[in-house]
């Protein structure tokens, strides 16, 4: 049986906190409210959570903050800062879903493509975005959009 993310998750904090490793259960902590509080501000009373593609999303989203606060620190020579937030995104990468191979993500830019219709070079971006909503986290999107920009001309 697959495990989703919240039990992955939940499963990594207990072995963060046997193991007594603070900075790691510092932030499976983070990601767990950070996955909490989307679930109570998207499914105001009704109980409902969000989706494994949207927690990947989420994921996706804490990791660029993360690769941004990277390139900061090291323009500034904080090193110290720049080793710690890396583990950060090593961690939080954890529970993101593997990424495409390559036949799988030329057979997914096939089918948006078709799917939406895309017959030229101005339709990539509008291609991209689709690839990036319905596969969040799984495809290089540099390499996706240099196959749909082959695809198309």
């Amino acid at each position: 049986m697959i495990m989703t993310v919240r039990e992955q998750l939940q499963d990594a904090i207990r072995e963060a906190a046997d193991r007594d490793d603070r900075r790691r259960l510092c932030t499976l902590r983070l990601v767990q409210t950070a996955i909490r509080d989307r679930d109570q501000a998207h499914c105001i009373g009704n109980g409902e959570k969000i989706s494994q593609n949207e927690i990947a999303l989420l994921l996706q989203k804490m990791i660029k903050q993360r690769e941004e606060q990277i390139g900061a620190d090291r323009e500034a020579g904080n090193a110290e800062s720049v080793a710690q937030t890396q583990r950060e995104v090593d961690t939080i990468r954890e529970f993101m879903p593997a990424l495409m191979d390559e036949t799988s993500m030329r057979t997914a830019c096939a089918q948006v493509v078709k799917e939406i219709g895309a017959a030229g070079l101005r339709d990539v971006g509008r291609t991209v975005a689709a690839l990036k909503k319905r596969y969040p986290g799984q495809l290089d999107l540099g390499r996706a959009s240099c196959v749909v920009k082959g695809m198309l001309r």
